[in-house]
């Protein structure tokens, strides 16, 4: 296996946890498609759902950046929550993102997993991935509140992180719309 020459191999603390862990929970897991509702209907034949639907816009989300630039993106984006874990998915509808860029090398799929990093502040998290030799690949602020960012995992692990973090008071704004339905009143 090879190692980077600047980062050494962290210490192992125990069966379950090396001296470098930060990342902690996986809180969402994302998959990437050309068809948002073909992929909704196929995992809410799975018993994932309620889907809630929206569309980030650079009206939406605040300071938008690809590989560290402010860039304009949109992206169909798509929420369930089934006990903690969150199934998202994104369809990419302009500008350049790294949902595009994985749509283009390895078609549909599992895209990211989203992290909690054991709710450490936002700059922080940052920092934890930067120091690790993980830049930030692409960045916003949903609503101004809901601060994410992918970063350059995917040579490294197979795949690309994320973390974000909602406010202690988040409520989810009312969706363009719920699929298969709305939750009972």
């Amino acid at each position: 296996m090879s190692q980077s020459p600047n980062l050494p191999l962290p210490e192992v603390l125990s069966e379950f946890q090396l001296s470098n862990a930060f990342l902690g929970k996986i809180v969402e897991v994302c998959f990437v498609t050309e068809d948002h509702e073909r992929t909704m209907e196929g995992l809410v034949r799975l018993g994932i759902g309620p889907f809630r639907v929206y569309t980030f816009t650079p009206e939406t989300v605040t300071d938008q950046t690809y590989a560290g630039e402010p860039e304009d993106f949109s992206l169909k984006v798509c929420f369930a929550t089934n006990d903690d874990l969150t199934f998202e998915i994104m369809q990419p509808l302009s500008g350049r993102t790294v949902m595009r860029e994985f749509l283009d090398r390895h078609g549909e799929g599992v895209h990211h997993l989203a992290f909690d990093c054991n709710g450490a502040p936002w700059a922080r998290r940052l920092e934890m991935f930067a120091e690790r030799g993980f830049p930030q690949t692409q960045s916003g602020r949903w609503l101004d509140q809901n601060s994410f960012s992918f970063f350059d995992t995917e040579a490294a692990t197979t795949t690309c992180f994320e973390t974000y973090h909602f406010p202690d008071d988040f409520t989810y704004p009312e969706p363009e719309a719920w699929y298969p339905g709305p939750p009972p009143a």
